[in-house]
């Protein structure tokens, strides 16, 4: 058998299985551009704008963001051991703490210095930190 012919067999039967999935679902009700054509899609770009406008919405929202609601957007990585409101848990309270001591702490453990019996955990996740997110979450937790 040619073995062109596979991939226009797997093609012909994706094609019928979406048709017959389409059929069977209300896709204009549906946001999801995937499943969108035509006037859906139409309708879709008119209320959200293009995937590119989006994109540049979001950028220019992230940028008007100050740094306490930039590290606010972060933290809920922190919270799962620091607890939501920074109470503490796993990890140690945070609640209370200036700006230079989340920023030494956070700095100190991105660097893979050993402040404490739980510093292995922390240089994980403050390793891929850049100088700014270090910044919005101390400015964030020092808001605590």
């Amino acid at each position: 058998m040619n073995t062109l012919l596979y991939p226009a067999i797997f093609l012909a039967a994706s094609i019928i299985v979406i048709t017959m999935a389409r059929s069977s679902l209300d896709i204009q009700d549906r946001p999801d551009t995937n499943l969108c054509i035509g006037e859906c899609y139409e309708a879709y770009v008119a209320a959200n704008g293009t995937v590119v406008e989006q994109a540049v919405a979001q950028a220019q929202a992230a940028a008007s963001m100050n740094p306490v609601e930039l590290g606010k957007a972060a933290y809920p990585a922190c919270a799962a051991c620091h607890g939501p409101a920074g109470e503490g848990g796993v990890g140690p309270q945070l609640q209370g703490r200036d700006t230079a001591f989340i920023t030494t702490a956070l700095t100190a453990y991105k660097n893979r210095e050993t402040r404490g019996a739980q510093s292995a955990m922390m240089w994980t996740v403050a390793t891929p930190l850049e100088d700014a997110d270090i910044n919005n979450l101390a400015a964030y937790i020092s808001s605590l």
